[in-house]
């Protein structure tokens, strides 16, 4: 199963944040830079599930040419090949521009006889919470879709990678199918998903790996193909984000030593620890 894996370079935030001076993204001066959570998730799946069926990893970003970074770290800990799609400013570009983006790459891909049988994207990016790209690209390239996902593996007496179709742009494309499992309002759900697909990965369903020695040696050699980008055809529609309102927390100070005993007796009366 040849799987391509959609992330993208976001700020590494520890503490605070911070919106810059347009209020429509975050301040990322001064801060490092990674992968988002539900992305590192799916990188591991992605690893996983070519490993058990013979296929291949490969990973593809939008952004500007320092994000290069996040497309080894990504071959370090098992990706086979990186997709770089140069943007200067990926922040002008909506989720809609960003899903045709990567279909026209998936469509230019297969046109040069590389077909992947699986698309994997994070949920949704830690800088914006889109939740959109994984669901307008399964659109624009007319295959199923599911979000939410955690686990993925090929369904029961299938290797996915049984039959064949007609690809975006021509040639062959898997007919297999797959097995996902997420978590709804009622529980774990199962799903038998027929390939080629895209699935959005929600983070929780794997420990992503760390890379080895060896992986990063193997990172800084391997083929990254660049792109560039378009200009984008519909443009960021984003208005501004707004930061939860910080909660204000207080600590009342009972006492020091056995003179606090009492005080201490009659807060867990209060809260109902205890019974007077």
């Amino acid at each position: 199963m040849n799987i391509l894996v959609c992330i993208k370079r976001v700020p590494d935030i520890a503490g605070s944040v911070v919106l810059d001076d347009t209020g429509t993204g975050i301040d990322e001066s001064g801060l490092g830079h990674t992968m988002s959570s539900h992305e590192e998730c799916a990188v591991e799946l992605a690893i996983q599930t070519s490993a058990a069926t013979g296929g291949t990893v490969t990973v593809l970003t939008v952004g500007p040419s320092e994000a290069v970074e996040q497309l080894r770290a990504a071959v370090a800990v098992g990706a086979n090949d990186g997709i770089l799609v140069e943007a200067a400013d990926s922040s002008v570009f909506a989720p809609e521009d960003t899903a045709q983006v990567i279909g026209d790459v998936v469509r230019d891909r297969a046109e040069a006889g590389q077909t992947f049988d699986l698309v994997l994207t994070g949920d949704d990016a830690a800088d914006t919470g889109d939740f959109q790209v994984g669901i307008r690209l399964a659109y624009d390239l007319g295959y199923p879709v599911l979000t939410n996902i955690q686990t993925i593996g090929a369904a029961d007496g299938d290797n996915g990678t049984g039959g064949s179709g007609p690809a975006p742009g021509g040639g062959e494309r898997s007919s297999g199918r797959i097995e996902a499992r997420g978590i709804g309002p009622a529980g774990t759900e199962i799903f038998a998903l027929d390939l080629p697909a895209v699935i959005a990965v929600h983070e929780g369903g794997v420990d992503p790996r760390y890379p080895s020695i060896t992986g990063r040696m193997k990172a800084k050699k391997a083929t990254i193909v660049e792109y560039d980008a378009p200009d984008p055809g519909t443009g960021n529609p984003r208005i501004r984000l707004e930061l939860p309102e910080v909660k204000v927390s207080s600590v009342t100070i009972l006492g020091e030593g056995p003179e606090a005993a009492p005080a201490l007796v009659d807060v867990l009366e209060e809260i109902g620890v205890m019974r007077p």
